[in-house]
């Protein structure tokens, strides 16, 4: 996601405060357990004890967020947090749009942004593999032979390298100001050189992650929207998730940024101006969710890729419809595949990325572990070695995107969830390389 108008935050005394006020918090012992737990579930919410965490260290996390909106970090958020197959937080907080607009529910709708890449695309590409019709070593030009017209390098580029973010693109181009359309995108696209021979180095490139959708719907045959909803969303019950949202939707939707060369404020529209210009149907961005759809894909993931017996009436249940269960979505030796780290020269997985340093999901989930951010102020993380996932929604490019509060906020958010756990011994991750964030 371009990041061009990012400008300087400013008032850098309250960032300071504000980053120390997170690690208090996420650094206080939780407190003796409350005798009532049964009595401390909200909605769809299993009392924390249920599934080995504490009562009071969630509720001194939910005072946090609160606190943390009120100093600028965004509007409004929404938060999931699944463990042991259950929910244990699932709630909003804080506005839609500031003061006197709608409150954030789980059921918001939040443009999700690179949440896209992995969400959408990366599942449809495992998809594909797991059907035989796709490999990570085809060339990209056995798919898309147009592909390859800018530079002879590119009939070289693999599946593989695409997903791990090393086929030599750039990170991204400013098209939209120049450009509208898929038939214009596809020539762009085409005819764009590469900065480096393919196979090196680590650029997180959003062109990598469209030509990834072109493939899904080459093969498929269906635009990449129509191919998601057939094979996933529908099938979890995912009705919030999609592309192009409707009209009637948006009064649950956040508004994310003031964009004046659009008209105003971006409000059921995709914030990401490459993929709003290619039609709001990409692979890097478009897709719109809400919290309580993501914790079904969440829980998919933990289920390596096989959808649970669920009943959604049933406390804590992560799902939307009943199901039966044993429909497998996603083969499990893909998932264990696509999520693990890839090498020690990066962060990234395939498709995915991993906890590395000041990772986006603080410190103490485990190099086991996988997620990803959305420039928006959207994440997932996931952890199957604490049985974990933790969905973290966000709009703090409401009004500006020149607005970096959500960085330090995020990573409090995991640790004082992480450290919560109390059935099993948590420990701070050993660190490495810097991971950036979006």
């Amino acid at each position: 996601m371009p990041g061009s108008r990012r400008g300087t935050v400013g008032r850098t005394l309250s960032r300071i405060l504000l980053v120390m006020a997170f690690a208090a918090v996420a650094a206080c012992s939780p407190a003796a357990l409350p005798a009532q737990a049964d009595e401390l579930r909200v909605g769809n919410e299993v009392a924390p004890e249920w599934v080995g965490m504490n009562s009071e260290a969630l509720r001194q996390l939910d005072s946090m967020i609160d606190s943390a909106l009120v100093a600028g970090v965004a509007p409004g958020a929404a938060l999931v947090v699944g463990r042991h197959g259950r929910i244990v937080r699932m709630r909003g907080y804080g506005t839609l749009d500031g003061p006197g607009t709608a409150a954030v529910t789980p059921e918001t709708i939040w443009d999700m942004a690179s949440l896209t890449k992995v969400i959408g695309t990366t599942t449809a590409v495992m998809q594909l593999i797991d059907a035989g019709r796709l490999s990570l070593d085809d060339r990209v030009v056995q798919y898309l032979p147009w592909w390859s017209e800018g530079d002879a390098r590119k009939a070289q580029v693999t599946v593989r390298q695409l997903l791990l973010h090393r086929a030599g693109l750039p990170a991204f181009r400013r098209w939209f100001l120049e450009m509208e359309g898929r038939p214009a995108y596809i020539e762009a696209i085409g005819a764009e050189p590469l900065e480096a021979d393919p196979g090196g180095a680590t650029v997180y490139s959003d062109i990598g992650v469209m030509t990834l959708a072109l493939i899904v719907e080459e093969i498929s045959g269906n635009r990449l929207d129509a191919y998601l909803e057939d094979a996933l969303f529908a099938p979890l019950g995912m009705s919030d998730t999609g592309f192009l949202p409707a009209p009637e939707l948006r009064s649950r939707i956040a508004p994310t940024e003031i964009d004046e060369l659009r008209g105003g404020k971006m409000h059921g529209r995709v914030h990401d101006e490459n993929a709003d210009a290619f039609g709001g149907v990409a692979g890097h961005a478009g897709l719109f969710s809400s919290g309580q759809d993501l914790a079904v894909f969440a829980q998919l993931m933990l289920d390596q890729g096989e959808v649970r017996e669920c009943d959604p009436s049933q406390i804590g249940a992560p799902c939307r419809i009943s199901a039966a269960g044993g429909e497998r979505l996603v083969q499990s030796a893909t998932i264990e595949q696509f999520t693990r780290r890839f090498d020690d020269s990066s962060s990234r997985a395939f498709g995915w990325d991993t906890p590395e340093g000041r990772s986006s999901a603080g410190a103490f989930f485990g190099r086991g572990a996988f997620g990803h951010t959305g420039y928006t102020g959207t994440s997932i993380w996931i952890d199957p070695d604490l049985d974990l996932f933790v969905i973290l929604l966000t709009n703090r490019v409401n009004p500006t995107r020149d607005n970096s509060r959500h960085v330090p906020f995020r990573r409090a958010v995991h640790d004082a969830v992480a450290q919560s756990i109390t059935d099993m011994p948590v420990t701070r991750r050993e660190s490495g390389q810097y991971s950036p964030e979006n």
